[in-house]
């Protein structure tokens, strides 16, 4: 996996990687210029990452998700809930970030070089589809939806 850096103060807050040997994902930065006020229930804003990457390899894809302490301590979310990052998708990755706080709430600053997403990677499966008037596997659950197995 190739990796093209668009932003070169990451040179100096650290490349995205892995942070502890168990960790899933790695860290995204906020390559903004300037302070960005978040405010409270206001529309997702887009922020940079400053990088950009290259797969090489269509079975892999990529999830942008918010850092947990971001979104349970300050309330700062993804506005889309998980972006997803296309293994044919080569510019640069955006984080959208929402102020999930009740409106009249402080606003969330963004500074630059804050860690506020994390990229985890995950494996893609590409199925063909066959259209059938009934499915050859039958399952005890059948079509039961929400609340179907319980409360």
């Amino acid at each position: 996996m190739q990796i093209k850096v668009l932003d070169a103060r990451l040179h100096d807050w650290g490349l995205p990687r892995f942070q502890t040997e168990g960790a899933a994902g790695v860290d995204l930065f906020a390559c903004v210029e300037d302070v960005v006020q978040i405010e409270a229930q206001a529309p997702a804003i887009l922020i940079k990452s400053g990088i950009s990457i290259s797969f090489g390899d269509p079975s892999v894809a990529g999830l942008v998700l918010p850092r947990s302490g971001a979104g349970h301590k300050k309330g700062l979310v993804l506005g889309n809930t998980v972006g997803l990052i296309d293994p044919d998708y080569s510019g640069e990755i955006m984080m959208s970030v929402w102020n999930r706080n009740p409106v009249g709430s402080a606003p969330i600053e963004v500074r630059a070089g804050d860690r506020i997403g994390q990229l985890v990677f995950v494996p893609v499966v590409r199925p063909s589809f066959e259209v059938v008037e009934e499915f050859t596997e039958q399952t005890i659950r059948g079509a039961g939806g929400f609340g179907s197995t319980g409360s």
